[in-house]
């Protein structure tokens, strides 16, 4: 296996040893990015004088060539994909190409590839959040009036509709969004000129590598900027609780598009079939989504666990930090769009979601608020609601069949003018607080939630 390394051994590396310390089958994720940073690092060198322009001009179309010809051309015999790029383009330049790793590490090299790679997969979660956004709020708005059944405890609560319930998801990813935007500004910063942990005592400019990288400025302590992987913990945070909110909503179709509920119907381009029994339409996405959730999760776990107590400088154990980046990035972005797809296609049961919330007892709270607005103080209005639940339930009766005598013979102190608020409909016509699913307070939170998805980014919420 060919190294960057050597000259001081005088035997070879055990073929096990070599085995078990190769990345570079994982690093293919950032070749682009290797090839970026020593592009403008290239260029550097050749503008302060360490190598000449000519030099500096050689190595840089080399490098693009090794670019245009894509990672299938890169050696696969080699330790890291460091190593890959400067054999290739010795092949292409020749002996000026060992000029290209002056006053620089892979300590650093590796930082500012990862960096570069997390700043490009980023700038594709944030489109995907608005695009999955922008569907959720189209629905939204589409199915603002139709009714449906909310839970707490996953009992019966409350009656709400399907376009309030799918804007919850909206917010949620809106957070995402903002969260993702303050990891893109912390880990823009370049860690590139710090070499192995020291700086280097060559003439380099730090500024100038890092202003063409995009980056806001270099890291100022080179010890820092070759140690710290704290950028990649938050990603992974990011990653996983992008992933618990987006496992809400698989686990909500998967249930929802089961005839024990019937509330909707995935589309054949979303589910599978089963080997065995010809009528089966399994949504086998949303589930794939709910359990590599524990994945993503558990690869934040590994990367806290191989960080913590670690001393400063580089150490090998940081060579196992990015394959879980990748992963979690990659079921992240592939996650975001197969919700997209399934709510998308998705056909929804209206008349079904409609008609179940009938007979559940979810406008109970509503007969206790016109009680307490007849002045009767909330908690004895509750209890009284509750012997009503009760009188129904031991007649076998639900809160819609009480008329004045039913009423009456269940809860004579109750006024036979509480029976105007037992529909569920008209429950969701009174709830017009902020945030509430009634038509008035809808349209502002649909309003509110159109500013935001025009704004640049994704501004805070309030």
């Amino acid at each position: 296996m060919r190294k960057l390394w050597g000259g001081a051994f005088a035997e070879d590396t055990n073929s096990l040893v070599n085995r078990f310390g190769q990345s570079i089958h994982t690093d293919l994720n950032f070749w682009q990015e290797d090839l970026i940073g020593s592009v403008a690092h290239a260029r550097m060198l050749g503008a302060v004088g360490i190598i000449t322009p000519e030099e500096s001009e050689t190595l840089i179309r080399g490098l693009e060539q090794i670019h245009e010809d894509g990672p299938e051309s890169l050696p696969h015999d080699v330790e890291d994909i460091h190593t890959a790029i400067e054999v290739k383009l010795s092949e292409i330049v020749g002996e000026v190409a060992g000029k290209l790793h002056t006053a620089r590490s892979r300590n650093d090299q590796v930082a500012t590839d990862t960096r570069l790679y997390l700043h490009n997969e980023l700038v594709e979660v944030f489109d995907l959040i608005k695009k999955l956004q922008t569907l959720l709020l189209a629905k939204g708005g589409e199915y603002k009036g139709a009714l449906m059944p909310g839970w707490t405890h996953q009992q019966r609560a409350q009656p709400i509709t399907l376009g309030f319930h799918l804007m919850a998801h909206f917010w949620a990813l809106q957070r995402h969004g903002w969260r993702a935007e303050r990891l893109f500004e912390l880990a823009n910063y370049s860690p590139l000129g710090s070499a192995a942990l020291a700086g280097t005592s060559f003439p380099i400019d730090r500024e100038m590598t890092s202003q063409e990288l995009g980056f806001l400025g270099p890291i100022p302590n080179a010890l820092d900027a070759t140690s710290d992987r704290s950028y990649i913990l938050d990603s992974l945070h990011l990653c996983a609780a992008l992933m618990i909110d987006l496992s809400r909503i698989s686990q909500e179709l998967v249930l929802w598009s089961g005839r024990e509920f019937g509330f909707v119907s995935l589309a054949d381009s979303v589910t599978t079939g089963s080997s065995i029994m010809p009528q089966k339409r399994n949504p086998d996405m949303a589930e794939l989504i709910r359990g590599r959730t524990g994945r993503v999760i558990a690869n934040w776990v590994t990367n806290a666990t191989t960080m913590k107590a670690l001393p400063l400088g580089y150490n090998r154990d940081t060579q196992d930090d990015k394959p879980p980046l990748f992963d979690s990035m990659g079921k992240v972005k592939d996650s975001i769009q197969l919700i997209h797809l399934m709510l998308e296609s998705a056909v929804w049961n209206l008349e079904h979601m409609s008609t179940s919330v009938h007979g559940d007892f979810s406008t109970a709270t509503d007969l206790a608020d016109f009680l307490a607005t007849t002045g009767i103080p909330f908690r004895q209005a509750h209890e009284l609601v509750g012997s009503v639940v009760r009188g129904c339930i031991e007649r076998g009766w639900v809160l819609e069949d009480l008329d004045a005598a039913r009423l009456n013979e269940i809860a004579p102190d109750v006024p036979v003018a509480a029976l105007e608020v037992l529909s569920p409909a008209a429950s969701i016509q009174r709830r017009e607080s902020l945030g509430a699913p009634g038509p008035l307070a809808m349209e502002k939170q649909l309003t509110h939630a159109q500013w935001i998805l025009e704004c640049e980014g994704f501004p805070k919420i309030a």
